[in-house]
């Protein structure tokens, strides 16, 4: 491995503002920026797992601009494609096969589309597509789980709250990953002492599992603005009592952090009412998993938000938080800059190459300053684009930049 995912003295920083081929000009066009670039002196194993639905669509624009941003630092990846979730399923009965995992483990990075749609509904859970996710996570053991949701000025009017209401949002939030009642034992279905069916899941969290999300959280704020609220249901449950009881000793080893607690149903609340107000949201698994996708609305569209799911050692997981969208799949619909953000994050985070991630992400302010938006970011005055496009546009963007001196 190039590097440990997550390295809490520099790698959480404070995060940014945080298959279709491109044409052929853009073939020509990356050659030559390659061949002008420095000999590459970096080389790194990516797994791609495009998944279901869009995923295809939205990996192929990601991994054309990863490469070309990459190329302008010197650095050369090399990509093996893995089927996970439904096209697994398809392809070899599991939704997580040996060899996609195994292929993961041993890369430096892995980069995921979606996974999901409704062909595979009614599938037993053990095969079910979202079963690979989760054992995918579980397998790489990435346990924190970063999702930024920033209102960017180009998007502020794409927001469905009002404009002084969303301007200015800058928010972290740090999910719990691999714990709590989406893995908690026991769980299944059974019969109630009436003789009724019943289905049912634990919420359940260890010490460690605590602690290391928890310091997570608190390195994440600590280079932000200072400010960690920890989001429990303290004055119901009993694994937040202990969530708040571990988050609160922790704290003792970041005097410098401001902590505050909130219950679930008032942060949900106050995202909608006053978001400026949050700065980094530690939570759990189930919370986090809800509280996230709303803040993503926020911003406009779940279609813009990137994530990072990163462990104590080994690659770390990027992924767009938004799913499979088999409404819009293969009809050139899709939002790509997701998981182009995804891309740049996975620079970032999981390799710690910032100069080429910071090259993605003033591509895609420039992509939406000079008025592209695909469908579900469009607003009159503007030009709409399909998912092919936006990623040749952002392309051009990141071309257009001068080569970084060597």
């Amino acid at each position: 491995m190039a590097m440990s995912s997550l390295q809490l003295n520099n790698a959480i920083a404070k995060p940014f503002f945080m298959g279709m081929s491109p044409s052929s000009s853009y073939k020509n066009s990356v050659g030559r920026i390659r061949c002008a670039a420095t000999t590459p002196s970096k080389h790194y194993t990516i797994t791609l797992l495009p998944g279901d639905g869009i995923g295809p669509e939205v990996i192929s624009v990601a991994t054309n601009v990863l490469k070309l941003a990459a190329s302008l630092e010197g650095i050369e990846f090399d990509f093996q494609e893995m089927p996970v979730g439904g096209a697994a399923l398809d392809s070899t009965g599991l939704p997580l096969p040996a060899e996609t995992l195994s292929a993961a483990k041993q890369s430096d990075a892995v980069l995921l589309g979606a996974i999901g749609g409704y062909k595979w509904d009614k599938n037993e859970k053990h095969l079910k597509p979202e079963t690979g996710l989760l054992q995918l996570r579980a397998g790489l053991q990435v346990f924190a789980n970063l999702r930024p949701a920033t209102v960017l000025p180009q998007l502020v009017d794409a927001s469905t709250l009002k404009k002084e209401v969303a301007e200015g949002v800058d928010l972290m939030v740090v999910r719990e990953l691999t714990g709590g009642i989406y893995f908690g034992k026991p769980r299944g279905f059974g019969v109630n002492e009436n003789g009724q069916e019943i289905g049912f899941n634990t919420e359940v969290y260890a010490t460690h599992e605590i602690d290391r999300i928890a310091r997570v959280a608190f390195e994440t704020a600590r280079k932000r603005s200072g400010k960690l609220c920890s989001v429990d249901k303290a004055n119901v449950l009993e694994a937040s009592i202990f969530w708040r009881k571990r988050v609160t000793a922790i704290a003792s080893e970041y005097p410098d952090v401001e902590l505050s607690h909130m219950y679930v149903d008032n942060a949900a609340m106050q995202l909608v009412r006053d978001p400026k107000q949050f700065d980094t949201i530690v939570t759990n698994n189930i919370f986090g998993d809800i509280l996230s996708d709303e803040a993503s609305m926020i911003t406009g569209s779940i279609g813009m938000l990137p994530s990072a799911s990163l462990g104590e050692s080994g690659p770390g997981l990027f992924e767009p938080i938004h799913g499979s969208a088999p409404d819009i799949a293969g009809q050139d619909k899709a939002n790509p800059l997701a998981t182009v953000l995804s891309a740049a994050m996975l620079l970032k985070y999981g390799l710690g190459e910032e100069n080429a991630a910071k090259r993605i992400e003033a591509a895609v302010l420039d992509t939406l300053s000079r008025g592209y938006r695909t469908g579900d970011i469009y607003s009159a005055g503007n030009k709409l684009v399909g998912c092919k496009e936006m990623g040749e546009e952002v392309l051009k963007s990141v071309d257009s930049q001068v080569p970084a001196p060597v």
